[in-house]
């Protein structure tokens, strides 16, 4: 089995997640890391036992590196995803990809010319309750389907967003939906389908920040079922997000890992053991604490990655396929400025 050579560019939080993740697996190997703080850098690569290199630059050059992740704050993805394509790298990329579409037409752009893959970092799709539920959807168990929605009703403190680029729309391209609630609005995007317009309301009700820490948006989807999303990082203390899908025959309650809900006009026999198997609710994880969650779902995610390049197949979270939450993001923030239903076509 291949070994592949890793990078990690960017030195902050969720770059020790990316680290841990690769040290549980048996073909990845962590090469080094960088950051534009040299210090960080070498905490993290003394922290790993890897290499600490000086710039993005110096790290492509080296021709041990396979693969990058990029754990940057949002806004600066472009540079590293663009230079590294050129210099014939892979990438796997932290959500969003980027702020604009633009940026992320640009990165995806890049890598086809390069020939080299391009993957986005949503690890809450490795779920193992998510498995069932995408079944009862391919199965056709919810009849027509009415209504979708995701919550996230997340708290995070004022200290939170005191780093000069949590918060802000250069870096962070938002606030409470591009950064914590993506991760809920990926799943309701690959679940559901396309979302055809949208109708939004967002401000920032309790954090001095420049984007929202609030907001909330009615959907309408391609299939014809209604949706909502709320997102927010001022509800105090952080309750799990969730995720519900009904129709006529069905309803799931989705949130953390745990199937609250499980229930079908149609019972089957293995119902009950899916209800038994998922029905105990998980830890809030980073409803209130962005370090209280587990490296697992990185793993899993790294561990897709690695095989799509090993057999050269599709991979599921493609540079396309992570531009749908931010699409439909974007949407809602054009919908809450405007104060008017947007299509996404017009976006």
């Amino acid at each position: 089995m291949k070994t592949w050579n890793f990078g990690i560019i960017g030195a902050g939080l969720i770059a020790d997640f990316h680290a841990r993740a690769l040290g549980d697996l048996a073909n990845a190997r962590l090469v080094g890391v960088t950051d534009t703080n040299p210090a960080k850098a070498g905490k993290l690569a003394e922290k790993y036992s890897c290499r600490a290199f000086a710039d993005v630059a110096q790290m492509l050059h080296d021709p041990q590196i396979e693969v990058v992740t990029i754990a940057t704050p949002s806004g600066a993805h472009l540079a590293p995803a663009v230079a590294a394509a050129e210099a014939g790298r892979h990438v796997l990329c932290e959500k969003p990809l980027e702020v604009t579409l633009e940026r992320v037409s640009a990165m995806i752009q890049a890598h086809e010319r390069a020939g080299t893959c391009l993957g986005g970092i949503f690890q809450t799709r490795f779920q193992e309750a998510l498995v069932p539920l995408r079944e009862a959807i391919r199965d056709g168990r919810f009849g027509r389907i009415s209504f979708a929605g995701a919550f996230v009703p997340w708290w995070r403190p004022d200290s939170y967003y005191r780093d000069n680029w949590h918060g802000t729309w250069d870096l962070d391209g938002g606030g409470a939906l591009i950064n914590q609630s993506i991760h809920t609005i990926d799943l309701l995007c690959d679940l559901m389908g396309p979302v055809e317009s949208v109708q939004a309301y967002a401000d920032h009700r309790v954090h001095r920040i420049e984007a929202e820490d609030t907001a909330v948006a009615a959907l309408r989807f391609a299939n014809g079922a209604l949706g909502l999303i709320h997102g927010t990082t001022a509800s105090w203390p952080g309750r799990a997000s969730r995720l519900e899908i009904t129709g006529e025959k069905g309803t799931v309650v989705y949130t953390q890992d745990c199937l609250a809900v499980w229930q079908f006009a149609e019972d089957t026999p293995q119902d009950e053991q899916i209800r038994r198997n998922y029905g105990t609710p998980r830890d809030a994880g980073g409803a209130a604490d962005p370090a209280a969650i587990s490296y697992e779902g990185h793993r899993k995610n790294f561990a897709a990655f690695l095989d799509a390049l090993a057999t050269g197949s599709h991979f599921a979270i493609s540079g396309a396929e992570a531009r749908r939450s931010i699409e439909l993001i974007l949407a809602i923030y054009q919908s809450a400025r405007q104060q008017k239903r947007v299509q996404l076509t017009d976006i």
